[in-house]
């Protein structure tokens, strides 16, 4: 064979390295996986949209844009509280829980299933091979997650 021909490009190479070099740009610069370990991140309370790095609730966070409940807890309801003891410990559980994020990177684990009715990814929040879910449940600022929301109200 003649070496003109070795060289000769593929019919099809041109949309194969379109296809190839988008998928790189993604990789890139693109949504990272929601499994793995997030870097120290400067986490906010979510206000108006876009929510990015922030905040919603105890139990309910924004990575990037990407909304993730954390799994293996329930934390106290903000966005309406039913009762004002409620209010108050959701207002403790939501600053705790930026505190937990925001002190330095997490691990971020799968769960049984992957999203919520909401569409929220569901993630046990790690460090150093703790739950920060677990974290919260200890000081009182959330109860573990047991399958569905209980009342916080008497």
């Amino acid at each position: 064979m003649r070496p003109a021909r070795l060289l000769a490009p593929l019919p099809h190479a041109g949309p194969v390295l379109i296809v190839a070099a988008l998928v790189a740009v993604w990789f890139v610069f693109g949504e990272k996986p929601q499994v793995g370990r997030a870097a120290a991140t400067n986490f906010s309370l979510c206000t108006a949209p876009p929510h990015i790095n922030c905040v919603i609730d105890g139990d309910t966070f924004y990575l990037k844009s990407q909304p993730i409940r954390i799994a293996d807890i329930d934390a106290p309801e903000t966005h309406p509280a039913r009762c004002s003891r409620e209010a108050e410990l959701g207002e403790r559980a939501t600053l705790r829980l930026r505190e937990l994020l925001n002190a330095r990177p997490f691990e971020i684990r799968a769960y049984e299933r992957d999203t919520d009715k909401y569409g929220r990814k569901l993630r046990i929040i790690a460090r150093n091979g703790e739950s920060l879910g677990g974290m919260l449940v200890t000081e009182g600022l959330a109860r573990p997650w047991g399958g569905k929301r209980t009342p916080w109200c008497g």
